[in-house]
């Protein structure tokens, strides 16, 4: 059960401030000895100075800083490019490190950059409280992905300082390491070591990216590396709760004009590689009973994916063939090679896997009656789902009934940092609306109104957390 602080912290629901009345003070004070009691200590003791003030957001000023971020860029306006470890990524982590000092906050970093910044609370000595996202993009992609995560972190944390609230527990914003696998394949690579992966601490030691630079001269080049990757790991409990601002990559929350998506779950990917090899030949002069074309192998093979997936039965299942290529990829040759890559991705580990199943065989049918050869088909990662945590969403459910902002449950189809954190602590997300659904272009939006309210949730529900 969690004490209503939008009373507490009068008025949370509203941008301006006004002076309270008598009878209004008589019932703050009531309230405050209720939270006191809650909480443990004394409220007034520990900072809470200007009970007139209320939970604001400096939307223009998380706007402009919204933007400025975006500059640090590899692509031109208005797409985004920023690639880990590279020199735009440096300059945008100096531009984060700034923002975390100028709140206050202490801000540290690990051997691969993951990089946090703490409000020390009342008890320092219990588990923290943390939030945060990443701020890496994928080639001419958008500037909201990740970036309202992290930005909006530290504006919440403006906002709580702002109106005196003094957490118990410390609250820790974290800006991740390449969310986005596209430099080195690896996604959410901070995350997953913070979550204490010891095969990729070691496959990080033999790491090269497309042009042959290893990841650890990468990280060196960028200041990090310098002490064993395994240091990054995190014992499961590091943290009391995390909690993660985004916008929504899909179009629900706009299409039903909600305001709050409150995530109860994260569908995880699992991904595969799919090599076939046949004859190749000449367009004209192989007749078609005698061919065996590595091309329409992989055409069948798609289209299995998409037959698999559909009888799952489950509208949260969904496959992707993302990357379909032949060889040698001219259009009067016979493809003798051809490479896939496959997205599955579900709420259900076992529904899922039972449709990796299913594609495996229909891969080796395929060959067999095609008579090309099956030379690979290898899954890449296979990560379990993630439950968000109950007392979370129960925390962000109360903050957005009393901020009087609509909102309503629903499962992430994208995985997060979220995915990997829910392996050390208690997890939760919360979910803003973004125009049409569109991520990952250069058209991604997510307005202004929509960025404040997730920012008020998420300063809410963190305040909320540090008092449990």
């Amino acid at each position: 059960m969690f004490v209503n602080l939008s009373t507490l912290l009068f008025p949370l629901c509203f941008v301006a401030s006004f002076p309270l009345i008598s009878s209004q003070k008589h019932e703050y004070d009531s309230t405050i000895r209720t939270m006191e009691e809650f909480s443990g200590y004394p409220f007034q003791e520990h900072g809470f100075k200007d009970s007139s003030s209320a939970l604001s957001v400096d939307i223009q000023s998380l706007q402009r800083q919204i933007d400025e971020l975006a500059s640090f860029s590899e692509t031109p306006a208005p797409s985004v490019t920023r690639v880990l470890y590279s020199e735009k990524d440096v300059l945008a982590r100096r531009y984060i490190k700034n923002l975390m000092g100028l709140a206050g906050l202490s801000a540290k970093e690990d051997a691969v950059g993951n990089i946090f910044g703490r409000w020390e609370g009342s008890e320092p000595e219990i588990a923290a409280v943390s939030t945060g996202s990443h701020i890496d993009a994928i080639p001419y992609s958008g500037k909201y992905d990740g970036v309202v995560g992290v930005l909006g972190a530290i504006e919440a944390i403006n906002a709580l300082k702002r109106l005196g609230f003094k957490p118990k527990r410390s609250l820790e914003v974290i800006m991740f390491t390449s969310e986005e696998p596209t430099r080195f394949g690896i996604s959410c690579l901070g995350s997953r070591l913070l979550a204490g992966s010891k095969e990729l601490a070691e496959r990080l030691e033999t790491t090269v990216d497309n042009q042959d630079i290893s990841f650890s001269d990468a990280a060196r080049f960028s200041g990090y590396a310098h002490e064993d990757f395994s240091t990054v790991f995190l014992n499961k409990g590091h943290y009391h709760a995390f909690i993660e601002l985004h916008i929504e990559q899909g179009p629900i929350l706009e299409e039903e004009g909600i305001s709050i998506g409150v995530v109860t779950a994260i569908a995880s990917p699992a991904s595969i590689k799919v090599d076939f090899e046949g004859n190749g030949g000449h367009a004209g002069a192989v007749l078609m009973p005698m061919r065996n074309d590595a091309g329409l192998a992989a055409a069948e093979l798609s289209l299995a994916v998409e037959k698999h997936v559909l009888e799952s039965g489950s509208i949260d299942t969904v496959g992707t063939v993302g990357i379909l290529e032949l060889h040698p990829g001219a259009i009067n040759s016979i493809p003798s090679k051809s490479h896939l890559e496959i997205d599955t991705r579900d709420i259900d580990e076992k529904r899922r896997n039972k449709v990796i199943e299913k594609i495996h065989q229909s891969a080796l049918n395929i060959s067999r009656n095609r008579g090309v050869k099956l030379s690979e088909f290898k899954i890449i990662n296979q990560d379990p789902p993630a439950l968000s945590e109950d007392l979370i969403i129960k925390a962000t459910e109360s903050a957005c009934k009393e901020l009087n902002l609509s909102h309503k449950k629903m499962i992430s189809r994208a995985y997060h940092d979220s995915l990997f954190m829910a392996r050390i602590s208690p997890m939760g997300m919360i979910f803003i609306p973004c125009y049409k659904g569109y991520s990952h272009k250069p058209e991604e939006f997510a307005a202004p109104v929509d960025i404040a309210n997730g920012v008020r949730v998420l300063a809410l529900t963190l305040a909320k957390l540090s008092l449990t």
